[in-house]
């Protein structure tokens, strides 16, 4: 049994106290023996207003309980006050909680300059802030504890979030910096991305799910993070929330290793890309990658075979920083691919303009920072009167010591290179949106990704940068707006003074390029959202490695004690239940699973419970029969539907030899077929409105299909599971010959009903066998990629089907990359379950 963690004689600052989560650590901490800083600004979420009231509140319960604490009504943009509160009270500070945070949520076309400031100001400024403050007197007493406060938004990128990703991401790259420079000092810090009710979430998230989000599931962690019995743990990055808990790591791939020299080309990369990509052989670094020994054997490898040229005719390419170094090599391989390139700099982008058009190229010069966004872009406009491809290079270094950083090196690198970067891609991103067609190539840094001693306002501003690109990802990939993020390494020169010149060479930015290009180009497998690092010959993607963690009861409350009990399966990544989350869905999707994890049992096993009645009944009852007839016209129509064209005489022409419906008619049926059950008896709050089709499986049980007939279709419910805010549906519908009673599909249909859950349901689908398979495709190249453009009338020709879901009355315009993977037995019904990449 561990004994209770105590703070008896530790001073505990927590920003933004007044509500929330910071409300919950400052009692706890005050509960178990610390003296409390309480601070809260008192405005709204949004970050408008003050007001003493919210701070007092905190500080008179934590009294009232015998506790001791002050209240602090500064706003964290003057930490030095926050933390000479402490002083001044208490005479010392050891545990430092940067938890203060403000949402502006708005679409990047939409975002002001305000908003991202502010945003940035809050979180980023103010974190540092309060942590410079309270460096010293860490050092000086060699005690320290810091825990920065990120966010799944910015580990995975959000829709509408750019400025508040970035930001939290922004903490990452910090406290990994803040962690090896502290470490000799005791002073150890850590980051969590929290998942808790608060102001802020409360306007996105629905009641039910709040109920199991409450900040007392985050404390426990944090307790243990910053407790004196904790000696190693530092640097570590951990998602937590609703009981559960788990850590992340970086996982580097293997990545591809070709020569460095002139047979090193963006075709080249593309040929093997399937290398790029591969983390069969993957690393699990905290710093850059071996370069010298990669180049070693770069340099003992042959040319790589001839590829296609790139071809960037008519694209306008813009580089910031490209008047020498790496965006010099940029600005020179656009143009000898093709593309007219403007040249940004705010020294001198005259001789790189020169040389361009020495070689017989296009190009531009224009003399402005990178902040300086509208200026820089408008020259490409008036140039060559469009824009389509932006690389943020532009960048300066003011290392420094954390202990003896000052506020004109942070604001300047973090101006430079995170402000920068928004200012020039906001300016082009109208021009994106207009021609439905952008690339954005952005640029951080090992020192960001992993952090760097001496760096932290480097490490902060290059890990934002990543975070801002996971969002605008998401923003730009319906508008063909694609962006990635690489982490480059190239030679300097010092490194010039020390090594042979054929190394020298192969260290060049010209080996840098080329990725660049492959990204900014129309052919990338994976076109949007990457984060590559690169240099030598070498190139290879980083993710996200989660630990499959631990689920605690939720009907129980969490002690840190408990979390110590099982602090082994939190960081666990080798016991083969670790994944790769992508997205911010990923992240809740571990909180969502353990909300039905009780100690007393499921829920769902108690009685009384009007829905999961109605669930026991209505389970595998057949519905009525619905007939269904269709004709040779009808089989022509949905083949049409689905992209048939008019030279597929066997699809669109009755008379052919093979005439034929497509075998995915077979989800046709079901749609004229009642369902079996009442979606209000199954769910509560049931609203068509919240529903979303998610699953499709379907088997094709009559080969070959008759391309008219009279089909009769039943249903059936299949299960309804429980996700917490949510519910999911699955029915099953068999569709059979009416005149002979002969099978000829079956349909598993699933869809997601948000609002719907909490109702004490199974949490987990049973496994269905093929219906529930991952039906994972194999780690290979696809056998075929296929582009097609879909006409802007299709979708209106579609539901002539039968399948009349208002969505498809939209005139839709898609270009689709299909990867398919199909593995069929004769033996047994045809079932079809494809893997669909929509780009």
């Amino acid at each position: 049994m561990v004994e209770q963690l105590r703070y008896d004689g530790q001073v505990v600052v927590v920003t933004g106290a007044g509500g929330g989560l910071g409300k919950a650590y400052a009692l706890f901490f005050a509960s178990r023996g610390a003296s409390v800083v309480v601070n809260d600004l008192g405005g709204s979420f949004k970050g408008e207003g003050t007001s003493n009231k919210a701070a007092d509140v905190v500080v008179d319960e934590i009294k009232a309980a015998g506790g001791k604490a002050v209240a602090n009504y500064d706003s964290v943009e003057n930490g030095e006050r926050i933390i000479d509160t402490a002083i001044k009270t208490f005479g010392r500070i050891d545990i430092l909680l940067n938890n203060a945070g403000i949402l502006r949520d708005v679409s990047f076309k939409n975002i002001k300059d305000q908003d991202w400031d502010l945003i940035n100001k809050v979180h980023v400024r103010g974190s540092y802030k309060c942590a410079h403050a309270a460096w010293p007197h860490f050092r000086k007493q060699k005690f320290g504890r810091v825990i920065n406060t990120a966010s799944a938004a910015g580990l995975y990128g959000s829709f509408g979030q750019t400025n508040y990703s970035s930001a939290k991401l922004a903490m990452v790259g910090f406290t990994e910096t803040l962690a090896k420079e502290g470490v000799k000092y005791n002073i150890l810090c850590n980051v969590i991305a929290p998942m808790a009710a608060s102001r802020m979430t409360e306007t996105v998230m629905p009641p039910d799910v709040l109920e199991n989000l409450k900040p007392d599931w985050v404390v426990p962690l944090v307790a243990v993070l910053v407790h004196k019995s904790n000696t190693t743990e530092t640097g570590g990055i951990f998602e937590v929330g609703g009981g559960f808990a788990a850590k992340l790591r970086w996982q580097r791939a293997g990545g591809l290793l070709l020569k460095a020299d002139d047979s090193y080309t963006p075709g080249a990369i593309l040929d093997k890309w399937n290398k790029v990509v591969d983390f069969s052989d993957p690393q699990y670094p905290s710093g850059p990658n071996d370069f010298m020994t990669l180049l070693e054997e770069s340099q003992k490898m042959g040319p790589s075979p001839k590829a296609a040229k790139l071809d960037l005719n008519g694209r306008v390419a813009l580089v910031t920083g490209g008047g020498a170094g790496i965006g010099r090599a940029y600005c020179l391989a656009f143009a000898r691919h093709g593309a007219s390139v403007v040249v940004n700099d705010l020294a001198d982008p005259d001789k790189v303009v020169a040389e361009i058009k020495k070689m017989g190229g296009k190009a531009v010069g224009v003399k402005a920072s990178a902040e300086d966004g509208e200026t820089v872009v408008k020259a490409a406009i008036d140039a060559f009167g469009r824009i389509d491809i932006v690389v943020n290079n532009a960048g300066i270094l003011r290392d420094k010591a954390f202990t003896n950083m000052d506020h004109g090196l942070w604001d300047s690198v973090m101006n430079v290179h995170l402000r920068g970067t928004y200012k020039v891609t906001k300016a082009a991103w109208p021009h994106f949106l207009k021609q439905k067609y952008g690339r954005v190539l952005n640029t951080t840094s090992t020192s960001g990704i992993y952090g760097n001693f001496g760096q932290a306002n480097y490490a902060a501003a290059k890990c934002g940068i990543l975070g801002f690109s996971r969002a605008l990802a998401l923003e730009g990939f319906k508008y063909n707006i694609y962006v990635n993020t690489i982490a480059p390494n190239a030679g300097t020169a010092m490194t010039a003074t020390i090594m042979p010149e054929e190394m020298v060479q192969a260290f060049k930015p010209d080996y840098i390029a080329p990725l660049v290009l492959a990204l900014c180009s129309d052919k990338c497998p994976d076109p949007t959202g990457g984060l590559y690092e690169v240099g030598s010959g070498w190139c290879g993607r980083t993710r996200w490695q989660r630990a499959g963690g631990h689920g605690f009861p939720v009907d129980v409350a969490l002690t840190p004690e408990e979390v110590m009990e099982h602090w082994r399966e939190i960081v666990d990544f080798d016991d083969g239940r670790a994944d790769y989350p992508e997205k911010t869905q990923d992240s809740m999707q571990k909180i969502m699973d353990n909300m039905d994890n009780r100690r007393g049992g499921s829920s769902s096993k108690a009685g009384g419970n009007q829905y999961l009645d109605a669930i026991a009944e209505a389970v595998g009852k057949e519905g009525k029969p619905c007939e269904f007839r269709y004709e040779e016209r009808d089989a022509i129509l949905y083949n049409l539907g689905v992209g048939a064209k008019s030279s597929e005489l066997k699809y669109v022409f009755e008379g052919s030899d093979d005439f034929q419906v497509l075998p995915t008619f077979g989800v046709i049926p079901p749609f004229s077929t009642e369902p079996a059950f009442d979606y209000d008896a199954i769910v509560p709050n049931f609203s068509p409105m919240m529903l979303l089709h998610g699953e499709q499986y379907l088997e094709v049980r009559c080969w070959p299909l008759p391309t008219s007939g009279r089909l009769v279709s039943r249903g059936k419910l299949v299960e309804v599971v429980d996700k917490g805010g949510a519910a999911v549906v699955r029915n099953a519908i068999t569709t059979v010959n009416a005149e002979t009673g002969a099978h000829v599909f079956y349909n598993e249909m699933t869809v997601f009903l948000r609002g719907c859950g909490g109702f004490g349901g199974e949490a987990k689908a049973k496994d269905r066998g093929p219906a529930t398979a991952a039906n994972k495709p194999p780690e290979r190249a696809p056998d075929v990629v296929v582009e097609e453009r879909t006409g802007v009338d299709q979708a209106a020709v579609y539901r002539l089907s039968g399948d009349y879901k208002y969505v498809f009355s939209l005139s839709l315009s898609l270009s689709l990359s299909l990867s398919l993977s199909l593995s069929l037995s004769l033996s047994s019904p045809l079932s079809f379950s494809p893997f669909l990449s929509l780009h």
